[in-house]
């Protein structure tokens, strides 16, 4: 598989249109291709087909939904470097991340694979004796998938396997950044043997314009999304006159507790994933970091000498460790972020060099923040980790909640108990203890407060498709 396809997947063919849109690749500013636009007509056929299919998908056998997971994820796998090379072109990701990310979400299609078979009801006796409780599980009906550009193949298997697990259609909205990677997965599906109808994929300039087509026809009834806060919750409104069933996966501003007594050297070797995954522009990144004022200046010190070490430059040369951001918009927004923080009197030192070309930038630390500034209450999504001082751990766990976002929380601590103990005051989805990664297909990835509704992945995950139905029988 060599083929890179640039038109919509509607019905399970290429469809074309009058009106196409170019992909950058960020690293080089070079024109990679030219993609399908579609617009509200590409939307209403989008559903129609999926309508149509609805019906015979919902009463395909779960053991046959599972051998087309199953067969997905082995050609993700196969494909695997090609799909890698997408990524690296069109998102400007390094190599390693970007392979990374086709392992991990080839995942998704293997897990609810397994999922699809396991999905559990209830019999019994109702405690009054007079009835026999009876619950299954049916799918909601068709799905609207929308996913961002920061993990342009992982946010759309863990949008579409659990889908089709249940047994809905899906029309997939990619950003338009990073279009090429889900029109090759559609492909992948098709080529698995998902039937025609079941997916279509449709990339757009005009996102607000196809989302209105699709939500407002009856024929569809749920609402994935994975994006910031600010777009989510307009979404949330245009849903409510329908009451759609909706999963949001929203913005996060991670906070990263390095407490007393901890190990210094572990510690940054755990913020060097936690931070500069994807290069920083990641939900999970670890955002603003409070750190015990007695290991406060080795850990700067000690972080800003491992992020110096960095190897900035294009993806596709697999030496590099750190790729482009995805637009020079991007990248300009970090730096005006950066350049705030300092104005409210942060110390900021450059980590290493990133080229003048492209649309890179080279890590920040900045130290000598105060909570509440800039840099606390905004998600960077890039590489720039400011530092907050404390002593007291109580205080440090309220600068940590002191946010309307609750993604995902850090703590690094010398005794794993203390760890614990302070990971269940937090008020964050997800919590990670001496470790820089949570994401996991087998885990119930989301958020609290403004970070969403809902979890993907995990047992969890398939439910978010699936309409709970109770009969009460008389038997």
């Amino acid at each position: 598989m060599t083929t890179v396809p640039t038109d919509l997947l509607v019905a399970g063919q290429p469809v074309e249109t009058a009106d196409r849109f170019e992909v950058v690749d960020p690293a080089t500013l070079e024109v990679i291709a030219e993609v399908a636009d579609a617009g509200p007509r590409d939307a209403a056929a989008a559903v129609e087909t999926a309508g149509s299919a609805f019906a015979s998908w919902a009463a395909t056998s779960p053991r046959q939904r599972s051998l087309i997971l199953s067969e997905a994820h082995r050609l993700m796998l196969d494909e695997a470097e090609h799909g890698a090379r997408l990524i690296v072109r069109e998102n400007g990701k390094a190599w390693s991340d970007a392979y990374g990310e086709i392992v991990y979400a080839a995942e998704f299609f293997r897990w609810f694979a397994e999922e699809t078979v396991r999905v559990r009801g209830d019999f019994r006796s109702a405690p009054a004796g007079d009835k026999t409780i009876i619950v299954d599980h049916r799918p909601v009906g068709i799905a609207y998938l929308v996913t961002p550009w920061n993990f342009p193949a992982a946010m759309a298997t863990r949008k579409l396997a659990p889908a089709l697990a249940a047994g809905c259609p899906c029309v997939l909205k990619p950003a338009a950044e990073t279009p090429l990677t889900a029109l090759w997965i559609g492909d992948v599906l098709r080529r698995a043997g998902v039937p025609d109808g079941v997916v279509s994929v449709l990339p757009t300039t005009d996102p607000a314009r196809l989302t209105t087509a699709i939500l407002a026809d009856p024929r569809v009834t749920a609402l994935s999304f994975t994006g910031s806060t600010g777009v989510g919750t307009a979404l949330l409104a245009a849903a409510a006159p329908r009451v759609l069933r909706t999963s949001m996966e929203l913005g996060g501003n991670a906070p990263f507790l390095v407490l007393e007594g901890t190990d210094v050297e572990e510690a940054v070797e755990v913020a060097m994933v936690a931070k500069m995954r994807n290069g920083g522009s990641a939900c999970t990144a670890a955002n603003r970091f409070y750190v015990h004022a007695s290991l406060a200046g080795p850990f700067a010190r000690a972080f800003t000498e491992a992020l110096g070490r960095l190897r900035i430059g294009p993806g596709l040369d697999t030496s590099h460790d750190v790729g482009a951001m995805v637009s020079a918009a991007e990248r300009d927004k970090v730096r005006e972020l950066v350049e705030r923080g300092a104005a409210e009197g942060g110390s900021v030192t450059v980590a290493g060099s990133a080229p003048e070309s492209g649309t890179f930038l080279a890590p920040h630390v900045v130290t000598g923040v105060e909570h509440g500034g800039t840099l606390t209450r905004t998600e960077i999504f890039g590489p720039v980790a400011p530092i907050v001082s404390f002593e007291d751990l109580d205080d440090a766990v309220a600068m940590a909640n002191d946010v309307p976002v609750g993604l995902l929380s850090y703590v690094l601590a010398g005794d794993p108990g203390t760890g614990l103990r302070v990971a269940r005051r937090l008020e964050s989805g997800m919590v990670a203890v001496n470790r820089g990664v949570v994401s996991d297909p087998a885990a119930p990835f989301g958020g609290v407060k403004e970070s969403g509704l809902g979890r993907e992945g995990g047992f969890e995950g398939i439910h978010e498709f699936l309409e709970s139905r109770y009969i009460a029988a008389d038997l």
